[in-house]
């Protein structure tokens, strides 16, 4: 099995006079910059090539907005390209206030879909938590848990580093300490287990910071980073804006049992159409991240 994942930015459908358009991978509330209909189009067909170069059995996805974008998207924009036949979609409304959820394509169909976005740091034993994690919706989307043959994935998207740092961060780690939970209540021994979390984590640095990852509460052990299979410098999928900072947001946390019987698998990253520095706004562009996939054969 193929399994990927993929921050498509910002992919949402739009109705104008009875006419369907997806936005283009362009933050609108970043910029009053206005783009055309022709480049919003160019860049969701350079978002299929990415995918169809995959070629994946799985894709996991974050910025979708709803079910019908994500077939908009497979049948006007996925299918003209190539991309394998993804007849199983999954999108659920999850807790981003501009409505951007977690989604996924797969070839096979799911045996099980569970979403974790109404799940609180009290209704997951999270007690110590400020009182906003604990009595409140933990995840700032949501943790999608998809089981499928003899994996289950459960897919991320953690705040993002912005606009208190500081603050993001205490939420991602809360944010981690949720997905630990849910995986450690839905398996009686997860390490013997076949699961993987991926996502954007929202990391904002290759490097540990200061206080240390916010991931660390699944990489010390319970799962493992397959991208620290890679050699460093080879491993981002994310350019910082304006500068040529390189940063790892993208990650797939395999469990031990699985990191174990693919000792030797490494994932491979796709970073054509990628937006980086040196992209112009009047340059078709596929995301401002990069695809990542790992082959699990046999899986």
């Amino acid at each position: 099995m193929r399994i990927a994942t993929f921050n498509v930015q910002n992919l949402r459908l739009r109705s104008s006079d009875g006419q369907y358009s997806l936005d283009g991978a362009f933050d609108r509330d970043a910029s009053e910059v206005d783009r055309s209909s022709a480049l919003e189009i160019a860049d969701r067909i350079e978002t299929a090539k990415v995918i169809a170069t995959a070629q994946a059995d799985v894709v996991a996805l974050q910025e979708v907005f709803d079910l019908a974008t994500l077939d908009f998207f497979c049948d006007c924009f996925l299918a003209p390209a190539g991309a394998a036949s993804y007849d199983h979609r999954y999108c659920i409304k999850g807790n981003d206030g501009r409505g951007l959820n977690v989604a996924a394509l797969s070839r096979r169909e799911a045996k099980y879909v569970q979403s974790h976005a109404r799940q609180t740091g009290a209704s997951l034993g999270l007690l110590d938590l400020s009182l906003d994690l604990r009595d409140h919706p933990i995840f700032r989307r949501d943790c999608l848990e998809i089981h499928l043959g003899s994996v289950t994935l459960f897919i991320c998207h953690f705040k993002a580093p912005y606009p208190d740092p500081i603050k993001a961060r205490a939420i991602r780690v809360a944010e981690a300490q949720a997905v630990r939970r849910i995986i450690e209540a839905r398996f009686a021994d997860p390490s013997r287990e076949r699961w993987i979390i991926l996502g954007d984590f929202n990391e904002p640095i290759t490097n540990n910071s200061l206080h240390g990852s916010a991931l660390n509460v699944l990489s010390d052990g319970f799962a493992f980073d397959l991208l620290d299979r890679l050699q460093p410098g080879q491993d981002w999928t994310f350019e910082v804006p304006q500068t040529r900072l390189h940063t790892r947001p993208d990650r797939i946390l395999a469990s031990p049992t699985l990191a174990q019987d693919y000792p030797d698998v490494r994932p491979q990253i796709i970073r054509s159409g990628m937006k980086t520095m040196y992209s112009s706004l009047s340059e078709a562009s596929a995301s401002d991240h990069a695809l990542v996939f790992v082959d699990f054969p046999g899986l």
